[in-house]
Formats: structure tokens, sequence, C-alpha cells
């Protein structure tokens, strides 16, 4: 099964290694940006998540502001 996908995969290189610049360029943007702004959103979403989580662990609402409490304190 590797060895198919180590062949196709060295003809595809082989392929884009011969076209024109700019035509390299193109192809590899054409798959580089939407793969970064995936994993852009991935990243994200994992961020919000965790620090969801940790607020709620801490004990304090998501909806209060840092230091929003010490108008009281004064």
């Amino acid at each position: 099964m590797f060895d198919g996908v180590s062949s196709w995969w060295d003809g595809i290189e082989l392929w884009l290694a011969q076209q024109w610049f700019p035509v390299q360029f193109v192809l590899v943007m054409a798959v580089l940006v939407p793969l970064c702004l995936l994993l852009a959103w991935v990243i994200r979403r994992v961020v919000d998540l965790v620090a969801a989580l940790v607020a709620d662990r801490g004990g304090r609402p998501r909806s209060a502001a840092p230091g929003a409490g010490r108008a009281d304190l004064q």
C-alpha cells in the first residue's frame, strides 16, 4: 500500500518540479492557502474550547470581565 502512495507522490512531485515557476506558485498556493485557513480555524476552535474549560474550572462566570468587581474594593 505504501509503495503505491510513494510512487504516486513521486510522480506528482516530479510533474510539479517540471512545471514553469508561475504555474508551480499558483498550484502550491491553491493547496496551501485553504490548508492554512483550515488549520487556523481548527486551532482557534481548540483554543476557544480550552479557554472555556479553564474559565469554567476557575469558578468565574464567562461574562465577567477581568477586574469587574474591583470597584467595591475601594
